[in-house]
């Protein structure tokens, strides 16, 4: 599985600003507006905060992997974002996150969509990875530290 099928160089955001969760989730979805025409950012949000409010995706290790279903979406995205100072994401280690995933799907892909996020599970579960990830000097050399291991 290849993650650069579901995620562009414009979905790779290395410096978030947010200082909360709904924040962090707004900036993530932010770039799917403006390149997914009729993409309902409203709609997307209200999915991604229905989640969280389920149970936290904040995994740990400074991880966090929103995701959600969509009807209004035709194939799978990747939004991948940085915090450098962190943001409280109600983790399960209660630490704070500073690498962040987001998985949104169409409703009729489940098992494509869940073995995305299995993906995406072991590859942040990677400590190497998260060292390069959060060590790369700009949006462009994190796309190449998530093609290097996709």
């Amino acid at each position: 599985m290849r993650l650069e099928e579901y995620l562009q160089p414009e979905f790779v955001i290395g410096d978030l600003v947010s200082e909360t969760k709904p924040e962090v989730l707004a900036e993530l979805v932010a770039p799917l507006a403006a390149k997914i025409p009729g993409f309902d950012t409203k709609v997307a949000l209200r999915v991604l905060l229905d989640r969280e409010n389920l149970g936290t995706t904040g995994i740990g290790d400074g991880v966090a992997i929103p995701h959600g279903k969509m009807e209004s979406l035709e194939r799978i995205v990747i939004v991948v974002g940085r915090s450098l100072k962190g943001v409280n994401f109600d983790a399960l280690d209660f630490k704070p996150c500073r690498v962040f995933f987001l998985v949104l799907a169409p409703e009729h892909v489940a098992g494509l969509h869940l073995r995305i996020l299995a993906h995406i599970s072991r590859l942040l579960s990677d400590e190497s990875f998260r060292h390069a990830f959060m060590s790369a000097a700009s949006d462009a050399a994190l796309w190449t530290v998530r093609i290097d291991a996709a």
